[in-house]
């Protein structure tokens, strides 16, 4: 499989693509973000950052008990110490991250092979920074990751695409770039927090905040990524752009004290504000990007001024 020559469908996205840009563009406008607020958010979302992520990969631990773990050293009763350890290791992943996204420079194998390293210490060292020496299956996926003699060659082809592609759109990159490290599946362990990882890492390095893929949106994330590999990257970039989407209205809004504030359910903007959609309907724009919106837990949240912008667009089409 050649990259350079494999298809891209993001049709239909155009709306959230923009919005995401449009709220980078605000948020560039407003650095240098004050020192405490910067570090505050970056606490915060790490932490968040360490929790879904292993979450995906099916640790146990909760946000609770992960910040326990991290920041407190404490052990909790009853979670394997694997589970622990995925947690220890993760937040020193991020913080390897966040240390690199300063330096700017191309994606290089080291980079790649250091941060996996970093997921699997303290629980695998064998596995730890070593690409796969034997073939894999991958339970419940629609396809079979390549030999592992392969491996080296599909790794320096994508690396050498994401140092040279720069017409795309920086989201739309990083989506397409996860999906081409987890069909390689470089490492017999850990591959999808590395790549999660090194999403963020040039998403970062491009002055986004980290988009954080959420456990509960797990499903629908393996669903993507079946997609993506018949060539229908639109669900994937959905996820990513909503990910970006959400961590850059928790910046704005902390930064400028408003604009996270307006965001409600969508059973209460539908009961407050005066528009003739139902809830299941708004729940949908939102589902599929074609209103501002972001979730929490298992909820959609949106603004008033987000259904009527959409309502008043509906209106000027007719």
């Amino acid at each position: 499989m050649k990259w350079t020559t494999y298809p891209y469908d993001f049709k239909g996205l155009d709306k959230i693509l923009a919005r995401v840009q449009d709220k980078k563009g605000r948020l560039d406008m407003l650095r240098p973000l004050p020192e405490p607020v910067l570090r505050n958010l970056r606490d915060s979302l790490s932490l968040e950052w360490t929790y879904h992520s292993n979450s995906i990969e099916g640790n146990t631990l909760s946000l609770i008990e992960t910040k326990l773990v991290v920041e407190d050293g404490m052990t909790i009763q009853g979670k394997s110490l694997r589970e622990h350890f995925e947690a220890l290791n993760h937040q020193e992943a991020v913080e390897w991250v966040e240390g690199l996204v300063s330096t700017n420079e191309p994606l290089r194998k080291g980079d790649v092979r250091t941060l996996q390293s970093i997921v699997l210490q303290k629980i695998d060292k064998s596995f730890a920074g070593v690409y796969r020496t034997g073939n894999v299956r991958i339970s419940g996926a629609n396809f079979v990751p390549p030999d592992a003699l392969l491996i080296e060659e599909f790794m320096d082809e994508l690396i050498s695409w994401f140092n040279d592609a720069g017409t795309l759109p920086p989201v739309v990159k990083a989506a397409i770039f996860h999906h081409r490290f987890v069909w390689i599946h470089p490492f017999f362990d850990g591959n999808g927090r590395t790549v999660r990882l090194l999403m963020n890492l040039f998403l970062m390095r491009q002055g986004y905040p980290p988009a954080i893929i959420l456990k509960q949106d797990r499903r629908k994330y393996y669903e993507a990524l079946n997609r993506a590999n018949k060539g229908n990257y639109g669900k994937l970039l959905l996820l990513v752009l909503q990910a970006a989407e959400r961590t850059l209205d928790i910046y704005l809004g902390t930064v400028t004290s408003h604009a996270y504030a307006d965001y409600k359910p969508i059973v209460d903007i539908v009961k407050e504000a005066d528009i003739p959609y139902s809830q299941e309907y708004v729940s949908l724009l939102a589902r599929q990007g074609k209103i501002a919106a972001l979730k929490e837990g298992r909820d959609w949240l949106t603004t008033k001024a987000a259904v009527e912008a959409y309502r008043l667009g509906r209106e000027r089409k007719r």
